[in-house]
């Protein structure tokens, strides 16, 4: 079943596989991030804006504001922490799904994400706060579990550091080597494809979650849920049929 997927969440890494991984992962969470701002109004991934925001809203008095802020920024931490603990508890216990674990978590959140979406025209004022809560855990989960696998090269959720790390390299590219006695400086030509990949990937996924949630509404997340699946079913079911794992 779809072969082309196999190898994309198993412990045993290639870097075209953590680009294929990063990629995927960077289109849903354009797509969750910009669904979830025409859900609830705010950004979800943007935790450098969540943190300015705090400092404003403390000089200008805004306690309640500073308080949801600062439980947003708890929730992507206690996500990133999360897939910590999930990725290192598989690996304890030598399971093929060590890297799958966090993005079923993940899966499951955008589902229950589709449900209080239902429900939020019913409760605004108690679960629009609660979801804020929960996408911003998500974020932080999707953000690490790619960092975790690809040993930090590769994020999905920082498209800050995305845009950094492009401008590094698009300088290097077009520097002048004048004198041949120092070394040269080299763009790394690769690293500026992943770049573009990942930001066009994030924000082709914004245009997709924003225009899914204002005509069909929060049903959009199931997809998003289903490609998650899609990509870990393999290691879980070597998991159920109790294959030995090889080390990586």
């Amino acid at each position: 079943m779809l072969p082309g997927l196999r190898g994309w969440t198993d412990l045993r890494r290639t870097p075209l596989n953590n680009l294929r991984l990063g990629a995927m992962l960077a289109f849903v969470a354009g797509a969750t991030n910009a669904g979830g701002f025409l859900a609830v109004g705010q950004y979800t991934s943007h935790m450098t804006g969540i943190v300015s925001g705090m400092a404003d809203h403390i000089v200008l008095g805004h306690a309640d504001v500073v308080g949801v802020a600062f439980a947003s920024l708890l929730s992507f931490l206690g996500g990133a922490m999360t897939t910590a603990v999930l990725v290192n508890w598989g690996m304890r216990r030598r399971l093929h799904s060590a890297y799958v674990l966090p993005l079923l978590l993940e899966a499951a959140a955008l589902m229950l994400f589709g449900l209080l979406g239902a429900s939020l025209s019913v409760a605004t004022a108690l679960l629009v706060p609660l979801t804020v809560l929960l996408l911003c855990f998500l974020m932080g989960v999707q953000n690490a579990v790619i960092s975790k696998i690809s040993r930090a090269e590769i994020r999905t959720t920082h498209v800050t550091g995305l845009v950094t790390d492009l401008g590094i390299e698009l300088g290097k590219l077009v520097y002048v080597n004048r004198h041949a006695s120092a070394p040269a400086v080299r763009a790394n030509r690769e690293r500026i494809r992943t770049q573009l990949l990942l930001i066009g990937l994030f924000f082709a996924g914004g245009i997709v979650g924003a225009l899914g949630f204002q005509f069909v509404g929060y049903v959009t997340s199931v997809p998003l849920a289903l490609m998650l699946l899609l990509v870990s079913w393999r290691p879980v079911l070597a998991d159920l049929e109790r294959v030995p794992l090889v080390e990586p």
